[in-house]
């Protein structure tokens, strides 16, 4: 089992910047493709970014590309957001595939592990 716990959300005006976190605990996810994904209220959970196991491939929604990066450390993955603009309000989870370690996928259903999210709201 995997657990994953999320940090670095909350409020910051357009055109501000936030750097989420996830550290993951209980096994290692060192050979893993891990991802952020997002949701808001109503809406289905929606593919923001995904890393592979060595960081050396990244994806990228288009509504994030050239604000967003990825990076991660050996079993955390960050979510560097710059640029933000309100319609980037969402609560922001972590995941880690399920067996992939170099295909990024953008379907949630493919990701075994999950966080509790973390709350990200951006003012206009």
């Amino acid at each position: 089992q995997v657990q994953l716990v999320e940090s670095g959300g909350g409020l910051v005006q357009a055109g501000g910047s936030l750097r989420l976190s996830c550290a993951a605990s209980g096994r290692s996810v060192s050979r893993d493709v891990m991802g952020w994904f997002r949701q808001t209220p109503g809406k289905e959970r929606e593919f923001v970014a995904g890393i592979s196991w060595d960081g050396g491939r990244s994806s990228y929604a288009d509504s994030v590309k050239g604000r967003f990066t990825i990076s991660r450390a050996t079993n955390t993955v960050y979510l560097e957001m710059n640029s933000l603009k309100p319609e980037d309000t969402a609560v922001y989870y972590c995941a880690v595939d399920r067996g992939r370690w170099l295909l990024i996928t953008t379907d949630a259903n493919e990701y075994a592990y999950w966080g509790q999210g973390t709350q990200v709201t951006v003012s206009s």
